[in-house]
């Protein structure tokens, strides 16, 4: 699997490009801002967007959805709980400063436990609310890898500030990812850099605190 990493406007996302190798089919995951950089990336690559896969729809992760999907005729697929805020993304801002952002109705939802088959790769859609109610986590099947949003970072975890976090929740939905997938799962995370999922079982302060099976 080709994975390419590209971060982001003003609080530093990572969004991805995610293809089998070789492959002139790609998805894009989360693509938060700068639109024309990342629509240049495709051309680059000369590979076709099948489909714009979104963890949540805090703007950070959004901004350049509405613009990627109309240059390339992608469909996106949204958490359900959240289809609201990304059809209305300003409406929910409350960072002064930030945006405008242009808002999108979704072309489909999911809501965990969903497979999805794009661009040649199986993804498992895993319901992990926490950091925001209808956060969603997508394992690529047979990769070794969790693309996990603003749920699992290096060395930290999402926060649960904002409207709809909640930590208790978000313990339950890291401690099934640990439950379930081997160390060597690598983790591309919104934020920061990508890990595994023993490098943070092993030194993630947070996940000690959470006391994550050994």
């Amino acid at each position: 699997m080709d994975v390419r990493m590209f971060t982001v406007g003003p609080v530093q996302e990572n969004t991805f490009i995610v293809r089998p190798d070789g492959s002139d089919r790609a998805v894009f995951i989360d693509p938060g801002d700068e639109a024309p950089r990342l629509l240049a990336a495709l051309r680059e690559l000369d590979v076709e967007l099948d489909a714009i896969l979104l963890t949540h729809t805090h703007f950070d992760h959004v901004g350049a959805v509405a613009e990627l999907a109309r240059e390339t005729g992608a469909k996106v697929w949204c958490p359900e709980i959240e289809v609201p805020i990304l059809a209305d993304i300003n409406a929910y801002m409350r960072f002064p400063g930030l945006g405008p952002f242009e808002s999108y109705d979704a072309d489909h939802t999911v809501a965990g436990g969903e497979e999805l088959e794009l661009a040649g790769l199986t993804f498992d859609v895993l319901f992990t609310p926490g950091h925001s109610p209808g956060h969603v986590t997508y394992s690529v099947r047979d990769e070794g890898a969790l693309f996990s949003g603003d749920v699992l970072f290096e060395g930290s975890v999402g926060r649960t500030d904002l409207p709809g976090g909640d930590w208790p929740t978000l313990a339950r939905s890291i401690r099934a990812l640990l439950e379930r997938f081997d160390d060597d799962t690598a983790v591309y995370p919104g934020h920061m850099g990508v890990t595994t999922l023993g490098r943070e079982r092993a030194t993630n302060p947070f996940l000690a605190d959470l006391g994550a099976p050994s």
